[in-house]
Order: structure tokens, then sequence, then C-alpha cells
């Protein structure tokens, strides 16, 4: 490749990280939070904020409803019509007769597919449709408008800095919160290496594949998560550095509370990780990913996602407790602690500095999730998935009826299907870890201070070493 080549991807790379974790999963994280909480109080939530269309636009709208669903309709009966003639095929047709009422039996799956994706699309546009001119015009997309609107307020709200607050430390603390949660995922792979030279063309599915290739990571270094460590572990000095540079005893004892919790757990989090490093013997996050797509203990599947190893499964659940704790959330959110220190660190912070510290808290457990999907879930690794396409376990094919379609055991995809099906896997991962995440913080009740560190230096920190000791001596045992 070309230096403006690799130039152009790491941009492209680089955008899409802000783009996807910055631009999507933070505010999307902040509207669910809020959801969450209106359900849970049985209050209307995160659904006021509204683009008003105008009247002449309600009045369009409104003479599409109408057709819509007339058009869904009518693409129904033609899929029900599509639908029947095959089955009237199968049933009464014979080998001379390959056409019903002049359609051949491939074009009637065509036919009957198309017809009932677009009755649905249909059917889905008259739902909008008719919701929106119900509501005046207002359009609320379920409230997904709500962290525009805030972001919005956010920028014009006024900046304010106590009197007595260090000014310089009070502006930067927001920043060194921020910049290292998004850094973290320089080092995290999207998907499999990118062959540019075979775009449309199916690879092998083994060996070595010459030709430009682009790494779906930002930086490959031979670090991987000690980076992430390095890099995550300095946004506790934010924290603690807001905390001290506000003047006010509420977020000094929030700044020291942040401090000590985080500190504390990340000693946990990394030794929960130390029994994978042993089994996958890499610290490179893509390296990692392979060896759970290559390894497989069960016969007939393809690879073994470490979640089902027993050392890993157990590292697992105490990385996941490790990991809320750093991220500071319920139940784990005393740096905060709303009822006992008004805001915590935050409480003398407004706009967009207020907004930083949002940011970064969500930035953060997003990276956590896709550390968790990497090491435990494969990251971006399909079950039967492989660089040529599909490989089902055992050999097998079957014909489509009436037709000359065979679908077979392997399904040969080309190279760019493939990896928009590994980064789709891979987001999928990290939302769903996303959404547990969420759930417990409805489950749990906040802990008191001195039970989180007894957890931590009690409770994590002894059992992550017992799990190195178990794990090494797995590993000497399978190796004689």
């Amino acid at each position: 490749m070309e230096l403006w080549q690799i130039i152009l991807a790491a941009l492209l790379k680089i955008g899409f990280i802000i783009a996807v974790v910055v631009g999507a999963f933070a505010p999307v994280l902040v509207w669910a939070e809020r959801r969450q909480s209106a359900m849970m109080q049985d209050r209307v939530g995160p659904h006021r904020a509204a683009l008003t269309l105008p009247g002449w636009a309600v009045d369009l709208v409104d003479s599409t409803v109408r057709p819509l669903f007339a058009g869904a309709v009518l693409c129904g009966l033609v899929a029900a019509l599509a639908g029947f003639g095959i089955f009237w095929e199968f049933v009464f047709s014979t080998e001379a007769d390959s056409t019903f009422m002049g359609v051949s039996h491939e074009g009637l799956y065509i036919l009957g597919a198309v017809a009932t994706a677009v009755a649905g699309a249909l059917f889905v546009g008259h739902k909008v449709h008719a919701g929106l001119v119900d509501a005046g015009g207002k359009v609320r997309i379920i409230g997904l408008l709500h962290p525009l609107a805030d972001a919005l307020k956010m920028i014009w709200k006024e900046d304010f800095v106590p009197p007595k607050a260090d000014k310089f430390l009070h502006a930067i603390a927001p920043i060194i919160t921020v910049i290292p949660a998004v850094l973290t995922f320089a080092v995290i792979p999207f998907s499999d290496t990118l062959f540019l030279d075979y775009l449309t063309d199916v690879v092998p599915r083994d060996g070595v594949i010459q030709g430009a290739t682009v790494p779906m990571q930002v930086a490959n270094l031979n670090v991987g998560i000690l980076f992430i460590f390095a890099v995550a572990g300095t946004g506790v000095i934010g924290a603690a550095v807001g905390g001290y540079a506000s003047d006010n005893k509420f977020s000094l004892l929030g700044g020291i509370r942040a401090a000590s919790q985080m500190v504390s757990y990340e000693v946990a989090l990394g030794l929960t990780l130390v029994p994978c490093f042993m089994i996958y013997d890499t610290l490179r996050l893509e390296e990692m990913v392979m060896w759970q797509h290559t390894h497989s203990f069960v016969p007939g599947f393809a690879g073994t996602w470490g979640i089902f190893l027993p050392p890993l499964t157990i590292g697992f659940i105490l990385y996941l407790t490790a990991a809320i704790a750093e991220t500071k959330r319920v139940p784990f959110d005393l740096p905060e602690g709303e009822s006992e220190l008004v805001g915590g660190y935050l409480t003398e912070y407004s706009g967009m500095k207020f907004g930083m510290f949002f940011t970064g808290e969500f930035v953060e457990v997003v990276a956590l999730a896709a550390i968790a999907a990497i090491i435990f879930f494969g990251g971006w690794d399909v079950p039967f998935l492989f660089r040529s396409g599909f490989d089902l376990p055992g050999e097998w094919a079957f014909t489509v009826p009436l037709t000359d379609w065979v679908i077979a055991d392997q399904i040969l995809l080309q190279h760019w299907f493939v990896v928009v099906i590994q980064l789709v896997a891979f987001l999928g991962k990290i939302i769903a870890l996303i959404f547990f995440q969420l759930t417990l913080r409805w489950s749990l009740p906040r802990f008191r201070y001195d039970q989180v560190m007894a957890l931590c230096w009690k409770g994590l920190l002894p059992l992550s070493l017992v799990l190195i000791l178990i794990t090494g001596i797995g590993i000497l045992v399978l190796n004689q």
C-alpha cells in the first residue's frame, strides 16, 4: 500500500470509531438509561423533545397514509399469490410444467420474497405516517432526539467556574477524562483483516493471501491489552483533579472516592484478565480473537469462545464486576452519590465540561464491553463463518423445491460481505453486554463505601489470584 492509502485508511478507521462510539453509542446509552429510569418510576421520560413539521408537510404526510396502507395490502396479496403458486406447483405440477401463470418457479420465490419485504416496509411507513399525523406533525423518534437536545443545551449553557477554583485544572479535568476513554479503541479490532485486492472475490479459507491488506484496528500494537490499561488508567486523574479543583467539599470527597475506587478496581480488573493472557498466550487483541476462532474443543463446531472455558467463565464474572465498578456505575456510583454528595466531583461542572465527563463515562462503558466481547465472546467471530464464507457442520445439500437452487453446508461469500457480517456481529455483542449492564443498574441497591472497597480487596482480588493459580496449574498439567 502507498503512504496516502495507509493515511486514508487510518483516518477512516478513526472516523468510524468517533462516529460509532461517541456519535451513536454514547447518545443512545444516555437515552436508554433515561428511558429505563422513566419506566421504573412510571413517568413520561425522554419523549418530549420533537421537531415540528409545518402544516403543509403534515397535510402531505396525511395524504400518503391511505396509499401506503393500500400498497402494503396489494403487495401482501401478491406475496400470498406467489406462495399459493408455489404450493400449487409443488402439489399438482409435472416435470414438463415449469411455470405458473407464465412465471417460472424461481421467479415465484423471488416475487414472494420481494413482495413480502415491500409490504412490510409500506406497512411500517403507514404506521409511522399515521402516528406523525396523530401527533400533530411532531417528530419524536421514540425520544432519540433528547440526546441531541441535551447536547445543544450543554453547548449554549453557561460555563460556570467557582470563583476560588483552580481554573486551569477545572478546565483540563474533563479533557483528561474523555480522551483516554476514546483512545482505548485504538487497539480494538472491529473485524478480520480486509484484503483490498479481493473485495469482490471469495478468498481462501486458510493460508497466506498476498496483496494490500488493511488491519481493522487503528494501531496494531504488540502490547495490545496493556496499552488499554496504561491509557485508561489515566482517566482516574480527571475525576480526582476535577474534585480537587472545584473548591467544594462535596466535590473533593467525590474526587477522593473516585480515585481510591478506580485505582483499587483497576488492580482487580487487570488480574481478572491474567488467566486470559495465560490461555491465549498473547497480549494482542486480534490474536486473542483468532485463537478463539481457530481452536475447537467440540467436534463439529468451529471455534470456541473464551466464555466456554471454565477458568474464563469465572474470569468473566470477576471482570464484569470490576468493570462496572471501574466505570462508577450503579451499584458502584459512590463518587457521584447524589443522595450523599449532591453530585460528587461533578457538582461544580456545567455546560460542555459536564457533557465531557458524562460522555467519557459512557464511552468507558462501551470500551469495557468491547474488551469483554473480544476476550470472552470471540470478538468479530461468528460461528461457522470463515474468510471464504459459512461452513456449516456436516456434509449435506438441499435442493429448493421446484428449482435448481441448491443450499449446501458450504455457503461461499464475497470478502466484503464476510467483513460486514463480522463487523455487525461484533457491534451486536457490544450492544448485548451494554444492555446487560443497564439492566443491572436497576437490579441492585447502592453499596456503602466500605462495602465497595471490601468487595475489591477482600473479594475480587483474592479470587483473581486463586484463579490465576488454578489456570497455571491446569496449563502445566495439560502441557505435560
